[in-house]
């Protein structure tokens, strides 16, 4: 065999290789990027939701609006909040709604005016259940989880 059919053979043989490891890569990478995908999803995946409630004659009444109830769903008057509420009496960063072991808890971040859950003030982190009313100021939702 030829000194040029050797090299030939060699520069076909490290580009299949060259080939092969970009190959490689692009896979890893392609499989890294699905994976942060699934994780995104995940973390916005939403466990039930909000529904905003009026009253009426002492009996609540759905509005129509509801917001995603997320693992972490924090709730104020600050635009940052996951929950947005347009209301004098709400503080900033008001009150947050978060999944701790299998079970769903409210907890006040130290209001101004307080946070009720089915009328009654909220002073240390409680457990919540589904149908549960909480109120900011004059807002409501009832907790609707799936």
């Amino acid at each position: 065999m030829s000194t040029a059919a050797i090299l030939l053979i060699l520069r076909i043989s490290a580009a299949l290789l060259l080939l092969l490891i970009l190959a490689l890569m692009f896979y890893a990478i392609w499989r890294e990027h699905r994976t942060a995908i699934e994780r995104i999803k995940a973390s916005k995946r939403s466990y039930g939701r909000l529904a905003k409630l009026i009253e009426a004659d002492g009996q609540y009444i759905t509005t129509g609006e509801s917001a995603p109830l997320l693992p972490l769903t924090t709730l104020g008057r600050a635009r940052s909040n996951s929950v947005h509420i347009d209301d004098t009496f709400a503080s900033s960063e008001h009150a947050r709604v978060f999944l701790r072991d299998g079970q769903w808890w409210l907890e006040d971040r130290h209001s101004r005016n307080g946070t009720l859950l089915n009328n009654l003030p909220v002073k240390e982190p409680i457990i919540l259940t589904s149908e549960d009313i909480i109120s900011i100021g004059e807002t409501h939702y009832r907790l609707e989880i799936e």
